[in-house]
């Protein structure tokens, strides 16, 4: 009835390893022998129940028995004192019939008793066993998730310290680099042109006005 907390407590017992072995889920795993343990202990509070209703029929049996017997006794004497031998004989021989079955009933519900009451102790270290198991497994998959993250944070960092990513970022570092020398120098260009543009601009500008101060002198006649 109780195999499987032998075997709860050998797995738990052995922690995360033979689990992590076997790629078991530990999570999962423990999980499900916290509710296999709760399976028996109902299976066991059952028995227990059972148990001690069995008990008490025989109690009663027992004691209904013991009280025929005394019964009888009490009529027995009646019966002598009333001179009656012969019904004194029939209720002493009820009273043995009865004193048989009283007798057999309390050796069954003394045993029934001795029953109910290791049924109850067994119960009893089994429910105290399980808080353990409880608290424990609360604890392994504390460590087993703390482990996981701890796993996955090493695997990415173990990326990004990588030669690999390392020169992925050289390279793209690289072609920042070109970018801005190739910005700088387009807008040096554009500058460059947009001097050039302006010079001739200005020379075009300059003609024009020395053209209108000739036309206008010769209008004056101050040529």
């Amino acid at each position: 009835m109780f195999k499987f907390f032998k075997r709860v407590s050998t797995v738990v017992g052995s922690e995360l390893n033979a689990m992590l072995d076997k790629a078991e889920d530990p999570v999962k795993m423990l999980d499900q022998f916290i509710r296999d343990m709760e399976n028996d202990i109902q299976e066991v509070e059952s028995a227990v129940a059972k148990q001690v209703a069995n008990e008490k029929m025989l109690k009663r049996k027992a004691d209904d028995a013991q009280a025929k017997v005394d019964k009888r006794e009490i009529q027995a004497k009646e019966a002598i004192e009333a001179d009656d031998d012969n019904l004194a004989k029939r209720a002493l021989e009820d009273k043995a019939e009865h004193q048989k079955q009283a007798e057999m009933l309390q050796e069954s519900w003394e045993m029934a008793s001795k029953d109910s009451t290791e049924l109850r102790d067994k119960l009893d270290e089994m429910k105290k066993e399980y808080q353990q198991m409880k608290l424990k497994k609360d604890s392994l998959q504390a460590r087993a998730e703390s482990a996981k993250t701890k796993t996955k944070m090493n695997r990415t960092m173990s990326a990004i310290g990588s030669d690999e990513s390392k020169e992925g970022f050289e390279r793209m570092e690289e072609k920042v680099l070109q970018y801005e020398a190739e910005a700088d120098t387009s807008e040096d260009l554009s500058q460059a042109s947009r001097s050039l543009d302006e010079e001739f601009k200005k020379l075009k500008n300059h003609s024009d006005v020395d053209d209108e101060l000739a036309e206008l002198k010769k209008k004056m006649g101050k040529e």
